[in-house]
């Protein structure tokens, strides 16, 4: 790569950002119904976590909740650089909408002892088929040629089984260094 190609993606992406801003200005500001049902889909689930959060597991949940919102930052990057998917309306113009219905949905499962897998998966279906076809239907999402709904599902479960995994990884460290500093 040259020193000219350089300076062209540069530019290029300087536009993008720009005529993202513009966009954002004229369709998706904080004078839009759009803007306060996104704030709304972002606001919401946090503020119910908050109030509901079983505040002993608090930083496992946070831990969990942090391991997914970096994983569907790096597939709503990856989706949307790739123009696989559209979010015509956003909170910020840098900002992908994102939800905190995978948090509390995995602290219910470890409150009343249900199966991760077998529930996240139910999970899945319902924001796959269910909740993105009705954000599509309402404008708010909008699905490219190359990308369907079951690729979504996949997305979503693979986001929560990894997850899934890293959290235990970290709860397998602790539990071991725990019962190594009692013996």
């Amino acid at each position: 790569m040259d020193f000219n190609q350089k300076e062209h993606i540069e530019k290029t992406q300087l536009e993008q950002s720009d005529a993202w801003y513009e966009y954002w200005q004229q369709y998706s500001d904080w004078s839009t119904w759009e803007f306060w049902v996104n704030l709304g889909f972002l606001v919401v689930p946090l503020i119910l976590l908050y109030i509901l959060i079983d505040k002993k597991k608090a930083l496992l949940l946070g831990f969990f909740g942090y391991n997914v919102h970096v994983w569907f930052t790096y597939i709503d990057a990856f989706g949307g650089s790739k123009a696989l998917w559209f979010y015509p309306y956003k909170v910020l113009p840098i900002l992908p909408v994102n939800f905190a219905l995978d948090v509390s949905f995995y602290q219910w499962t470890l409150n009343h002892g249900k199966n991760y897998y077998l529930y996240i998966t139910g999970l899945c279906v319902i924001l796959s088929f269910i909740f993105k076809p009705l954000m599509t239907t309402f404008g708010f999402f909008k699905l490219n040629e190359g990308a369907n709904y079951f690729h979504l599902f996949l997305g979503y479960l693979l986001i929560a089984i990894i997850s899934k995994l890293i959290t235990n990884i970290f709860i397998f460290m602790e539990r071991r260094s725990k019962l190594k500093s009692t013996a």
